[in-house]
């Protein structure tokens, strides 16, 4: 009978321990969800909508980009080789990049990366260069302060406004489906 009892007493003591630890828990992501919240509700980057700020930057292979040779639909992807989901997007942005109509002249891709990351940030151009205009360190971070991105992947869809503005068109790129153009 004492067995029972001490048994018990023992699930009973691992049930109240589990409690606290779950409160704390959902106490931990509540203090979360309000930090992400006071960051824009969790968001990466620009919304849909969002004009897309001034930049000057020069492309790895030396051609200038800025914000006024952008005159129709570009697709803009953000990675950086310290990110593990770029790495496992990378691959199928590549796919996705060979199919948007006008070419590399219509995919700007910022690789993000420290000087100190520059050779770890090598394989990503490489698979980029030959579908996109390629950007890296100083230039990539400059396009990336035009479009506020927070974290990594981030690819985007910009275009002209009738009204001349760089707006972002959308944030939900599918790199899972072959692009088509915009009517």
């Amino acid at each position: 009978m004492p067995v029972v009892i001490a048994t018990f007493v023992l699930v009973g003591l691992l049930c109240a321990l589990n409690l606290v630890l779950t409160v704390g828990v959902i106490k931990r992501l509540r203090e979360h969800t309000d930090l992400l919240a006071e960051r824009g509700g969790g968001r990466l980057s620009l919304a849909p909508g969002d004009q897309v700020g001034e930049f000057s930057s020069r492309t790895v292979e030396g051609e200038p980009v800025d914000h006024r040779v952008i005159d129709t639909e570009t697709v803009v992807a953000f990675f950086s080789p310290t990110c593990g989901p770029c790495k496992e997007k990378l691959p199928k942005f590549v796919e996705y990049a060979r199919t948007v109509p006008g070419g590399r002249d219509r995919v700007l891709a910022a690789v993000a990366a420290d000087r100190d990351d520059a050779a770890a940030a090598e394989p990503m151009v490489s698979a980029l260069a030959p579908v996109a205009r390629v950007l890296a360190g100083e230039d990539a971070e400059q396009l990336a302060e035009a479009c506020k991105v927070q974290g990594f992947p981030v690819i985007l869809k910009v275009n002209r406004s009738t009204d001349g503005r760089l707006l972002v068109m959308t944030d939900q790129v599918d790199v899972d489906r072959p692009a088509v153009a915009s009517v």
